[in-house]
């Protein structure tokens, strides 16, 4: 059954770009994996890897064979949604194995797409979600440190925004198999949240709206509709790194022990970063 969430993908219309950010901005280790030109001929998009220590990756797309079913698939959501989180990566011993177990347990498993080695599980199952399964190990790149790093770490907590806070719990919890836990409310962060973990690792928060007014830089069609919205980093020093961001032409606001970013500077993804000290 589903093993770990390794990563997540945002999707991005300039990947050169979105490259440089990650590497040169947030300073984390990035592995372009469209140098293999077999990647882009056989996926039909650019894709890059961020590898920051602990947590999950994060994965870039970028179109680049029109007529392919994952450019497709990328074009639509600039098309209806713009850019940024596109899909949620989860692993399995097999994936076919685990599309048949997932289709029994309720959820839409999509048929195979052409050129990709995992398996989709539509977003209407999953509470506006595209999670795709893909075999044990699926990435194990090490990319080189870049010479600006600034220590984030990687994903820690991956938020989903739903309507029915209990009915996402049934479905990460029964339907997919992940440890779920008791919702607690959120005061500050005016959400009710209850945290979906892996077997080896990968954090889901899943989050229902309970003040809209207090939502962290949430865009209002973010808060009223279902899917991921953001994903948080940890760093040790916050003022360090929100000066660092700063410095690098990044507007970083402070609430409390958080720092967000911008989506509209991070290819449409509000990045939240809390500290690990």
């Amino acid at each position: 059954m589903i093993t770990s969430l390794p990563r997540v993908a945002i999707a991005v219309r300039d990947f050169d770009a979105a490259v440089s950010f990650f590497r040169d901005t947030l300073g984390m280790p990035v592995l372009d994996l469209s140098k293999k030109k077999e990647v882009v001929t056989l996926l039909g998009a650019r894709l890059a890897m961020c590898v920051p220590d602990g947590g999950s990756n994060i994965e870039i797309m970028s179109p680049a064979i029109p007529d392919a079913p994952l450019a497709k698939s990328l074009q639509k959501q600039f098309e209806h949604r713009g850019e940024g989180l596109f899909a949620m990566m989860l692993e399995a011993p097999d994936p076919n194995a685990a599309a048949e177990e997932l289709s029994s347990r309720g959820l839409k498993v999509l048929p195979p797409m052409r050129g990709s080695w995992g398996r989709d599980v539509h977003p209407a199952s999953t509470h506006g979600v595209l999670i795709r399964v893909y075999p044990n190990d699926s990435f194990t790149g090490t990319p080189p440190e870049p010479p600006g790093c600034l220590g984030l770490s990687g994903i820690q907590r991956t938020t989903v925004i739903v309507r029915d806070l209990d009915a996402a719990i049934a479905r990460y919890g029964d339907g997919l198999g992940l440890e779920t836990s008791v919702p607690i409310e959120d005061a500050d962060r005016g959400l009710r949240i209850a945290i979906a973990r892996a077997p080896k690792g990968g954090v889901v928060e899943l989050a229902t709206v309970t003040n809209p007014n207090a939502v962290e830089a949430l865009a209002p069609n973010k808060v009223q509709s279902e899917g991921m919205v953001a994903l948080t980093l940890e760093a040790r020093d916050l003022d360090g790194t929100a000066n660092a961001l700063r410095k690098r032409g990044l507007s970083v606001e402070r609430r409390g022990d958080v720092l967000l970013l911008d989506p509209a500077q991070t290819f449409g993804t509000l990045f939240r970063i809390v500290s690990n000290a």
